[in-house]
């Protein structure tokens, strides 16, 4: 699947504005019209429409003015006044009532739908739903599941905010959402995927939307198809670098082991452990070919990708080995306790914003407000402008975990994930993420693929698992490591055939 551009409200604006000579709006109902057409083949029952008192209910009207034509008995709720509605969308109005359409104030009882379409409210909602609409909203969605008809969504679900993914008082859960022009950031993380359903793109004719500047895409195999190469037969384990791990202190030795199964499986020629557990094992007995040793002893090795963090805890002893790590010249993975530890070290953050080779730091949103000074709560808000900012900070690469994780660049770049599901939602599950970083830097990828490809693919595993029928409740991350094996040789064998 490609990459989708995706676009903020204002962005979307411009693109608007620079493209008024089109019937952008007809487009939009035209669209809509052929995807509610389809999802209505072999369907009986009514259409209902709900039209918002903006340019969404003039895609509504549109919609619902095409779908008459095609004779699918269609009923139109509008509640607002005409005189209100912005040029384009009272345009779209008369154009429906001169074709002979009418509207009503309320949804009709005791009517059976074959299809709901929501054109309430569409991008740049910065209010809480309420009053009438939220009733509707209420009551769509309950006729919806009632009557097991789809719920289509016309550029976004209504109450849900474009630029994040919040909800914004009440909010439609659609079956599908139709996103004109091109993607909205909010439509794939935070509360986006459960409002959202099956996303259509459509570009409503605009060349240059796919090309126009944004700094933001959906992730997907694209982005780094060209590292997908399979391996020369003449080569060995010094051809796949050496990953070391650095956490696992006293009652959190599973962190560190889990990254360094992740980082075996995954490629890396050699991976060491270095655990701050002084009685910790001498070997792991599942995976013998892992390498165990004191944590000075590990910073001593010659490494080719060093991760801090799991299971590392919070001691003097963790701090000391961190600020080591920091200056060790080799691409460096900071997650779990070393970004706490950071959150907590004007010193070692200076330093660590001063190396020269990639740092990756892989918070989730309670660690992501640690090393913000805000609240979890405030990083949810605004999920890719934190990403953006951390990235910035700390002149590294960013992966802010969560339902659709935020991907941000030092130079400004971001994406959001469209893999993986609740599965992932269990402990140890970072740590295997870090670890297949963590293996793919080993490997010399590159520090902006790597992380690309190690968020998208430990979703991957996660989706190949639930498929098989293994979760997403119960799903552990030990499952994951031979799934992501599996998927990464998938995608170079199909990288080879293509």
């Amino acid at each position: 699947m490609p990459s989708i551009p995706l676009y903020t409200a204002s962005e979307l604006r411009h693109i608007e504005a620079d493209n008024a000579h089109l019937p952008l709006m007809q487009r939009a109902g035209l669209a809509a019209a052929d995807l509610a057409t389809t999802l209505c083949a072999d369907r009986g029952g009514r259409i209902l429409v709900l039209a918002g008192p903006g340019n969404n209910g003039g895609d509504a009207f549109e919609a619902a003015r095409l779908l008459r034509q095609r004779f699918f008995d269609t009923e139109v709720v509008f509640i607002a006044a005409e005189s209100t509605l912005p040029a384009d969308a009272a345009a779209a109005y008369q154009r429906f009532i001169d074709a002979g359409g009418r509207t009503c104030q309320q949804i009709p009882e005791c009517t059976e739908w074959s299809l709901i379409i929501d054109g309430l409210f569409g991008i740049g909602l910065k209010r809480a739903i309420s009053g009438l609409y939220a009733e509707q909203i209420s009551k769509a969605n309950t006729l919806s599941g009632r009557d097991r008809c789809p719920l289509l969504a016309l550029d976004c679900p209504s109450g849900l905010d474009t630029d994040n993914g919040q909800i914004q008082g009440t909010v439609i859960y659609a079956t599908h959402t139709i996103s004109f022009i091109g993607g909205k950031p909010g439509l794939f993380t935070a509360d986006g995927p459960d409002c959202c359903g099956d996303i259509v793109i459509n570009d409503l004719g605009i060349e240059t939307a796919n090309e126009a500047d944004t700094g933001g895409r959906t992730l997907e195999p694209a982005l780094f198809a060209p590292l997908l190469k399979a391996r020369r037969r003449n080569t060995h384990k010094g051809s796949y670098g050496n990953a070391g791990i650095l956490g696992g202190a006293s009652g959190m030795v599973g962190g560190a082991m889990l990254a360094g199964r992740a980082a075996l499986r995954l490629g890396s020629g050699r991976v060491y452990i270095g655990l701050l557990d002084q009685s910790a094992p001498a070997f792991d007995p599942l995976y013998p070919e892992l390498m165990l040793r004191p944590p000075r002893h590990l910073l001593d090795t010659p490494l080719t990708a060093l991760l801090c963090g799991p299971g590392m805890g919070a001691s003097d002893a963790a701090r000391a080995l961190l600020d080591a790590a920091c200056q060790h010249a080799l691409p460096l993975v900071l997650d779990a306790d070393a970004l706490n530890i950071l959150a907590g070290d004007e010193q070692l953050r200076t330093q660590l914003s001063a190396r020269q080779l990639p740092t990756l730091l892989t918070p989730h949103p309670t660690e992501a407000a640690r090393l913000l000074a805000c609240s979890t709560e405030d990083i949810q808000a605004d999920r890719r402008s934190v990403a953006l900012e951390i990235a910035t900070r700390y002149k590294a690469f960013v992966a802010l975990k969560g339902c659709g994780t935020l991907l941000a660049t030092p130079s400004g770049k971001w994406f959001i994930n469209t893999s993986g599901n609740p599965g992932l939602s269990s402990a140890g599950s970072g740590d295997v993420l870090s670890g297949i970083i963590t293996a793919l830097l080993a490997q010399g990828w590159p520090a902006e693929e790597a992380l690309c490809a190690a968020v998208h693919l430990h979703g991957c595993a996660a989706d190949n698992l639930v498929a098989q029928g293994c979760g997403p409740i119960g799903l552990s991350a030990s499952e994951l490591i031979d799934s992501a094996r599996h998927g990464l040789n998938q995608w170079i064998a199909c990288a080879g055939t293509r």
